[in-house]
């Protein structure tokens, strides 16, 4: 199922289509997590739009501190570096909402498939798991000083494939990748991080000059309109995810009427379709 590409600094910076996202690439073959690897760059004053990516993390997780399953060479794993000295703390969120929409435009790019996003940080296809992002920030005092977002989307792989499904059997009921959801092929990987890397960089530069992505994030969440139960530090809490608001925060109507406002938690859709 794999396509014979090669992941390296030199092929990746070879097609990009951007000014400064991704025009320093650090890659690894093995790596334990590209997240803790830009974190360290970022602390010793790395500049922002570098690019850390590896064929095989041993360490990567999603939210949750879950461990994110991918072989060797069969997704793109990689973070990318900010530093938005534009944005205060509490709009951070909006970084991640800008990936999250580049990795969906770059998959319907390259692939046609139109992915959905499921609050807070991941892509869906058919219901069932693509991408997960993962977003990090760094403070100098009380400033933001960097934002550090992780995506892990799955490309290459076959979640029935005898070895995947021993290991983890769970994964083919909850996971999917690309070249599963266009029966069997081959997706190329470098084609789809170009796309993503573009799409980022037009986000970002949009952002800058204050066109947030809230209102184009929020249409494609699926989970809008959805029965949720949203697991968090504070316990769990059912009810219709109502909206969203600009600091990425759910609006969550409950059983009883009420309205609360959930900035972070864990998800799980309760029902099929839009209530």
């Amino acid at each position: 199922m794999r396509l014979s590409e090669t992941l390296s600094a030199e092929t990746i910076r070879s097609g990009l289509r951007t000014q400064f996202v991704g025009q320093e690439v650090h890659y690894w073959p093995v790596i334990d997590s590209t997240n803790e690897k830009l974190k360290r760059l970022a602390d010793e004053g790395a500049p922002e739009g570098i690019l850390a990516i590896a064929d095989q993390q041993v360490a990567g997780r999603g939210r949750m501190d879950r461990k994110w399953i991918a072989p060797a060479g069969s997704s793109l794993l990689m973070s990318l570096l900010f530093r938005p000295t534009f944005l205060a703390a509490t709009q951070a969120q909006q970084l991640t909402m800008i990936c999250s929409l580049a990795a969906a435009d770059a998959v319907e790019e390259i692939t046609g498939l139109c992915p959905d996003l499921k609050w807070p940080n991941d892509l869906l296809l058919s219901g069932k798991k693509l991408a997960g992002v993962l977003t990090e920030l760094g403070f100098a005092g009380d400033v933001l000083s960097w934002v550090i977002v992780g995506v892990g989307l799955n490309v290459n792989l076959d979640f029935t494939a005898q070895a995947l499904h021993r290991d983890w059997p769970e994964l083919a009921q909850t996971a999917i990748s690309l070249s599963m959801a266009v029966g069997g092929r081959p997706v190329p990987r470098l084609q789809l991080l170009h796309s993503y890397l573009a799409d980022v960089e037009a986000r970002y530069t949009a952002l800058r000059v204050g066109h947030g992505p809230h209102q184009e994030w929020a249409a494609r969440l699926a989970t809008l309109g959805q029965e949720v139960c949203v697991d968090t530090p504070d316990g769990a809490y059912r009810g219709v995810a109502q909206g969203v608001d600009e600091t990425g925060a759910i609006l969550l109507r409950q059983p009883d009427g009420r309205v609360t406002r959930i900035l972070a938690g864990d998800v799980t859709h309760q029902a099929r379709g839009k209530k």
